[in-house]
């Protein structure tokens, strides 16, 4: 339209536009266009629900091949239901996610070498000599009779986070049941190839490519330990994390988490030094933002209904490649919590408020530096 009358008024001057009105009525047909679309049924529906963020109103509006009214041989276009309306608003509404897409994307590039002793991620190769006894001991006070060979069989084991199994074949080899989920499937097609090696872990550690939340709506009360090892500072809710990681638990399950604490000694080892001088990690694998304090992480644990039994802090000898537990929890830490039990449960048991050390030696020394993967 604007075309045609463009090119039959393409010699008159803008004087004579206004003295033909050519203009006024241009307008005035785009406007009669304009109100005709939003007349329309599919448009209608798709401005009614303006309120509603981007994603739900294209999915209420719907493609131009959509649904046809019920019962109908002319093929005639409706809007959907009101009730698959509401479901879907519902469902964006309600939908939340611990995942963030930016700290998945840093991982993305890196998923090929989860393996490599001596690379990226050597320093959680090292950290088993830590976690991995560290997770051992703490279940073992709650069990009354060990296998020889397999002191963690019959337990059920949720490792969130697994990358690519650093953490779920060691504790599969202690005859663990193991669950490792992650949200990038690279990581998971990693973990199946490394763990196709070892016959033994065929039918003690399985993998799959979700979140914790996506888990949860699954296996609720299903685990007798979660496990989060250098997970909760890259993930977008710690809160709701360890609420999702609550749901799993069976009453009385452990939770274990391994992170870094929010101090200033912190972003000097963790970040300056690790990231950005000695190349332990890629640099930007961390934000100083998203570390949490031993504190707050325990009030959100006690929130939710946890107890916490232990907070150990760690210590990175970068030269040496090796860890070992110290008293000060400034940079590293690890930490165990117990999901309280029924009332009626605890009231039979002892008070399990005081933390124990689990047995643990403790270098009293806080000499050397910290540093975290």
């Amino acid at each position: 339209m604007w075309r045609r009358l463009l090119s039959n008024s393409s010699a008159r001057s803008p004087e004579s536009w206004r003295e033909c009105g050519l203009l006024q009525r241009g307008l005035r047909a785009a406007f009669y266009e304009w109100n005709a679309a939003l007349a329309r049924p599919m448009f209608r529906t798709a401005a009614a629900n303006s309120v509603q963020p981007r994603r739900v109103r294209q999915s209420v509006a719907g493609p131009r091949t959509g649904c046809t009214t019920g019962g109908s041989s002319s093929g005639v276009q409706a809007p959907y239901s009101r009730r698959h309306v509401s479901r879907f608003i519902r469902m964006y509404s309600t939908s939340k996610t611990t995942v963030e897409p930016d700290e998945v994307k840093k991982f993305q590039a890196l998923s090929q070498k989860w393996w490599d002793r001596n690379g990226e991620f050597a320093a959680l190769h090292a950290l088993n000599d830590l976690r991995v006894p560290f997770i051992r001991d703490a279940l073992l006070t709650y069990s009354e009779t060990q296998q020889l060979g397999c002191p963690l069989h019959g337990f059920r084991i949720l490792d969130v986070g697994c990358g690519g199994g650093l953490l779920s074949e060691p504790l599969g080899r202690l005859g663990a049941m193991v669950t490792g989920i992650d949200p990038l499937e690279d990581n998971i097609t990693t973990a199946e190839m490394h763990k196709s090696f070892d016959p033994v872990l065929q039918e003690q550690v399985q993998y799959t490519a979700c979140s914790l939340e996506d888990m949860a709506t699954e296996a609720t009360g299903m685990f007798d330990a979660v496990i989060a090892s250098e997970v909760v500072e890259h993930v977008g809710d710690v809160e709701m994390f360890i609420r999702y990681a609550a749901q799993m638990l069976k009453p009385g399950g452990s939770l274990f988490i391994t992170t870094i604490n929010k101090t200033f000694l912190s972003y000097v080892l963790a970040i300056v030094a690790a990231e950005k001088i000695l190349r332990i990690v890629p640099n930007g694998t961390h934000e100083w933002e998203r570390f949490i304090s031993p504190d707050k992480l325990e009030r959100l644990l006690v929130s939710s209904g946890f107890t916490v039994e232990t907070i150990n802090g760690m210590l990175y000898n970068p030269l040496l490649g090796s860890w070992s537990w110290i008293s000060n929890a400034d940079v590293n830490y690890a930490l165990h919590a117990v999901k309280n039990k029924t009332e009626e449960q605890s009231d039979s048991t002892p008070e399990t408020g005081d933390r124990r050390d689990n047995g643990f030696s403790q270098s009293e020394s806080d000499a050397g530096s910290t540093i975290k993967l």
